[in-house]
């Protein structure tokens, strides 16, 4: 059962907006707040937002800011919204971590876009959260992955088994 969930929000695809005069998309509010009322989910969480950046742009700093920000909650189920483009790198980043049952997920599509794989994805991995073993997970795609043996198919824009090209 799940006590206490803990959200981190860092930024990516999930969370970005269009802005029409500039023709670009910026990171915006984090989304999966509003995704967890229109879902009604029946247990507590807190949500942090922690930063608001394309994961391109994520480095060392930004991994062990994400880190610190799960050892110093009380909470043992963690969801962290994240880019794709290095969320796996991410995911290594955090091992070690304890009785942490840490999963990460994102979009490739904007959660404010009607055909977004985001309310999936986040349904997926708050599944995954409260049923993985402790440890570090990523939950894209209907899968919940070992951050070791998953990578990002950038030409095929999904998540899949390391060697499977």
């Amino acid at each position: 059962m799940l006590d206490h969930l803990l959200i981190i929000t860092t930024g990516g695809t999930i969370d970005k907006i269009y802005f029409d005069d500039k023709s670009d998309y910026q990171v915006g509010e984090p989304q999966i707040a509003g995704t967890l009322h229109h879902m009604n989910v029946a247990f507590e969480y807190e949500m942090q937002a922690l930063m608001r950046k394309d994961s391109l742009h994520m480095n060392d700093d930004d991994r062990q800011a994400i880190r610190a920000a799960v050892e110093a909650s009380r909470a043992r189920h963690v969801l962290i919204t994240h880019g794709t483009d290095s969320m796996v790198e991410t995911a290594r980043a955090l091992g070690g971590l304890g009785d942490h049952r840490i999963v990460l997920t994102g979009a490739l599509h904007p959660a404010r876009f009607r055909d977004s794989d985001a309310v999936f994805n986040i349904g997926c991995a708050l599944g995954a959260v409260q049923c993985v073993p402790p440890g570090v997970w990523i939950a894209m795609n209907g899968v919940v992955w070992d951050p070791d043996e998953v990578v990002k198919n950038v030409a095929e824009n999904r998540f899949e088994r390391k060697g499977r090209r």
